[in-house]
């Protein structure tokens, strides 16, 4: 950066307003500018107009008896800054000299004096090193060098070096304040342009926007550069893919010249800027584009040779802005359909936010999209790992529904595979594509999209309609985004039941906690008639933890818990009652049965675990015919039957003694 520049990068405003306050002197319109002062911040960028100022100073103030005095200016690091023509090539010769008594002025802040040999003459020389210092804070800034006879100096020389050192210091200022003012006139130029070229822009702008039609959009920025340049030729060149009736507008053109600068600035999407066929002529082509492309180029001619920067950055703005407006005039044509769309899309997102279960979620997206897109059928299909394929979980075709389809196959299995959309206009003429929905339906078009949640890819959606070229793009692309919405709903519905599960689930066993078993019985008993409660114990299983380690006790837990699993009906709950204690309840079964299950459960730990272990058994029963019914009073009994049967020891089912005296014991 050259250093004059450095002066226009401070804050001059700031600075002009501290000045002013500090002056004191109202009456004086320029006693603000005699308080200004270069700082230690300016001192690196200083060497320019140090030198400058040097220069004048030489030409104006060095006394013809001095002009045979050689003289230099340092910087305010003690660095010589530029030999003067008093000084010639021979006052390089005492650089290092220069530069030593700098270093010394600048550690004393006083006047240094040297003495050195004159190789010229018998008499002696003397170098003198005077510190220039600021208006305010007193810092050096410059250093003055003078180099003169020994005779002149006893005659007082140093006093005159003294004296020109002050000129030198009136001869700086005058320039800094030059360079001061002229940076202040250029930021209110600055800004006197920028203010209009904004307010301008505002005007245009809001115009513009007032519009939410194509053609008065083109037509108010047409008419908008027209009066910002009358004598400019201006032409929109647009895209095929819009027609208008201003005389203005044409059609983009295919050019084959590369140079040409509307075809160069439709290509690049940026401004092309070059002469014209004449040199007394500027082409510019600037791009009318938005967020999605650009549609077209304004190409204008105007007539002088030099075209200014900022106006080329204000048109470029202008351009912007009229793209801008215009991509939002089409997009409200638009706006319409999808505001249609989006009110389908809440519909049908608030209908399925209602339930959080997945059969209740894919009965509501069949009903919504059949209704949605007047389609004659919809099957909905969900990846089911259990039995190996896409279930037709919903379908509105009943001989189709909970069927069961290999991945690969049919239109769904297609679309599930490739993770693609599809869209079909003619079944019977399509070659490659094979449904059994639409084959049993007789329908010819379809469109289908993959099912995803999380991320993954479960299923597919599939809509089909009897008459062929049904489904528009439109319809194509909507069911997409609903297909995002259904699957979120999906999502959301197999987390709350993995939560669900995780929250009543025992995580070492797999079986049911017993806050859950609790909840289950309770509301049996407001239901059935009957059932009882197994508690099933683990025969010495601190002494199997000792003997064998903490990881195998678990192991042994998890093997009794998948016999207990194993033992019992599809309806029966088994949970993990706490440690190494287990329970069953068997709806709607009396002890007798129950005796048969944890005998069965029983024979089985004493011959499959691993190693060997025995279990104690506990069973009570409730029924409607007694006087209080209640979870509390049926896991008792269960307990107490449990401390019986470990008492009596253990490897043995006890029955509460309230039901029956039969007891199974250690054979």
């Amino acid at each position: 950066m050259p250093e004059q520049e450095a002066y226009g990068q401070r804050d001059t405003r700031m600075l002009l307003q501290d000045t002013m306050q500090a002056s004191g002197e109202p009456g004086d319109p320029a006693a603000w500018l005699r308080e200004t002062d270069i700082v230690s911040y300016d001192f690196p960028y200083a060497g320019q107009l140090l030198a400058e100022s040097f220069r004048e100073w030489c030409g104006l103030a060095v006394l013809p008896f001095a002009r045979s005095w050689q003289w230099c200016v340092l910087n305010s690091n003690g660095k010589w800054v530029d030999p003067t023509d008093t000084a010639g090539e021979q006052g390089s010769q005492w650089t290092k000299e220069w530069e030593a008594a700098a270093a010394a002025s600048l550690r004393t802040r006083e006047i240094s004096v040297l003495k050195a040999e004159n190789p010229e003459g018998n008499s002696g020389l003397i170098l003198l090193m005077i510190p220039v210092f600021t208006r305010s804070k007193g810092e050096i800034f410059a250093l003055l060098g003078c180099v003169m006879p020994e005779e002149q100096y006893i005659q007082g020389g140093r006093h005159t070096a003294e004296a020109m050192a002050l000129h030198y210091q009136t001869c700086f200022y005058r320039r800094f304040e030059y360079v001061f003012v002229s940076d202040l006139a250029g930021v209110h130029q600055h800004a006197e342009r920028e203010s209009n070229r904004r307010s301008l822009l505002f005007q245009i702008v809001q115009r513009m926007h007032d519009n939410i039609d194509v053609n008065a959009v083109l037509t108010e920025v047409i008419d908008s550069i027209s009066a910002m340049y009358p004598g400019a030729r201006l032409e929109l060149f647009m895209s095929q893919d819009h027609r208008s009736t201003h005389p203005q507008v044409k059609p983009l053109p295919l050019y084959s010249d590369a140079d040409n600068v509307c075809a160069k600035a439709f290509k690049d999407g940026r401004v092309a800027l070059h002469a014209g066929r004449d040199t007394n002529s500027v082409e510019i082509g600037l791009p009318l584009g938005g967020k999605q492309g650009v549609y077209g180029v304004f190409h204008m001619i105007l007539d002088k040779p030099a075209f200014p920067d900022v106006d080329l950055r204000f048109l470029t703005m202008v351009a912007d802005t009229a793209g801008t407006a215009f991509e939002n005039a089409k997009l409200y044509e638009r706006s319409n359909q999808l505001i249609r769309e989006l009110r389908m899309m809440s519909e049908l997102t608030q209908r399925l936010n209602q339930s959080l279960r997945l059969g209740d979620i894919f009965q509501y997206a069949n009903e919504e999209l059949l209704e949605m897109f007047d389609a004659d059928y919809c099957c909905i299909l969900h990846l089911n790992e259990e039995k190996g394929g896409l279930e037709a979980i919903a379908c509105n075709y009943p001989p189709l529904c909970g069927e069961i389809i290999d991945t690969g196959k049919g239109l769904g299995g297609k679309v599930y595979g490739t993770g693609e959309p599809l869209i079909l206009s003619e079944y019977s003429s399509a070659e490659g594509f094979h449904s059994r929905l639409m084959s049993a339906t007789q329908s010819q078009s379809a469109i289908a999209t993959p099912l995803n949640v999380g991320g993954e890819i479960r299923g597919a959606i599939m809509l089909t309609h009897r008459e062929p070229h049904f489904f528009s793009y439109d319809s194509f692309r909507l069911l997409q985004a609903m297909a995002g919405h259904i699957g979120l709903a999906v999502g959301n519905a197999r987390l709350h039941a993995e939560v669900r599960y995780l929250a009543n689930r025992d995580s070492l066993t797999g079986l049911y906690a017993r806050h859950y078993l609790d909840e289950e019985i309770k509301e049996r008993q407001t239901k059935d008639f009957c059932g009882s409660l197994v508690v099933v114990d683990i025969d010495q299983f601190k002494m199997v933890n000792d003997t064998y380690g903490h990881q195998k006790g678990d192991k042994i837990l998890k093997q009794v818990s998948e016999i207990v699993k194993s033992s019992i009906r599809q309806g029966d709950i088994a949970a993990r009652w706490g440690g190494e204690e287990l329970a069953v309840y068997l709806p709607q079964l009396g002890v007798q049965q129950a005796l048969y299950v944890a005998e069965r459960i029983r024979k089985r730990v004493m011959g499959e675990t691993e190693p060997r272990v025995t279990v104690s058994c506990g069973i009570a029963e409730w029924s409607w015919t007694d006087d209080r019914v209640s979870v509390e009073s049926l896991f008792y009994r269960a307990d107490m039957a449990l401390y019986e049967a470990k008492n009596n020891g253990r490897n043995q089912v006890i029955i509460d003694s309230k039901n029956t005296d039969i007891n199974v014991k250690n054979p």
